[in-house]
């Protein structure tokens, strides 16, 4: 395992993910197939070696929860860990709370499905993944990229769309492919970063 090791991880699935719910900023835990997946992500990384010197968060309860676990399956409960809101999910606005079935009949298929799948359209109050993007990368340059190129292997528990937000920038996606780009709940994306913070090689450890 070289040096410069960076995994991100999705969080387990939560309890309005199970109820289809858009969760943005809200702060639901996980449900008990989300605790598995959390301590299957971790299983998975020490299956293949993986320790780590240091990890990062959101301020939201799902991921905070999904990354005790994975260190616990790591036997690392204890390694540094740094929360921030930089890395929360995008907030979806007024559609928070909201059943995605019930946001439909309300503003109809077309604008939901804009709104969830553009990259600069946000919701109503919220934001959409360009803007989700603009508050997470610089977090990732000032915080977290220092620590990967000074060799500590980190690891990253996050969400969908602010983790969208890195990989499109570490994988060079365009916006029209990280809006197709799926990441699965608890599952690690390994990359090994070169000394100039680009891509040496990627491991994907879904399913």
């Amino acid at each position: 395992m070289s040096d410069r090791c960076l995994v991100l991880v999705r969080h387990g699935q939560s309890e309005w993910n199970l109820k289809n719910l858009f969760t943005g900023w809200k702060d639901p835990d996980l449900t008990e197939q989300g605790i598995a997946e959390a301590r299957a992500a971790g299983r998975k990384l020490k299956d293949k070696g993986y320790t780590f010197d240091i990890a990062f968060t959101s301020a939201l309860t799902r991921a905070q929860h999904t990354l005790k676990l994975a260190l616990e399956e790591l036997g690392q409960p204890s390694i540094p860990v740094i929360s921030d809101q930089a890395l929360n999910e995008r907030d979806y606005g007024e559609l928070s709370g909201l059943n995605k079935d019930d946001a439909r009949a309300k503003w109809g298929e077309e604008q939901v499905l804009v709104w969830r799948r553009s990259f600069d359209v946000p919701p109503p109050g919220g934001e959409s993944l360009k803007d989700t993007l603009a508050r997470t990368l610089p977090y990732y340059v000032q915080e977290i990229l220092p620590f990967v190129l000074r060799g500590k292997r980190t690891l990253v528990a996050a969400h969908g769309n602010s983790l969208r937000a890195l990989i499109m920038v570490l994988e060079k996606l365009t916006p029209e492919q990280i809006l197709k780009r799926e990441l699965g709940t608890g599952a690690p994306v390994i990359y090994q970063l070169n000394a100039d913070s680009t891509v040496a090689s990627k491991i994907d450890l879904a399913g």
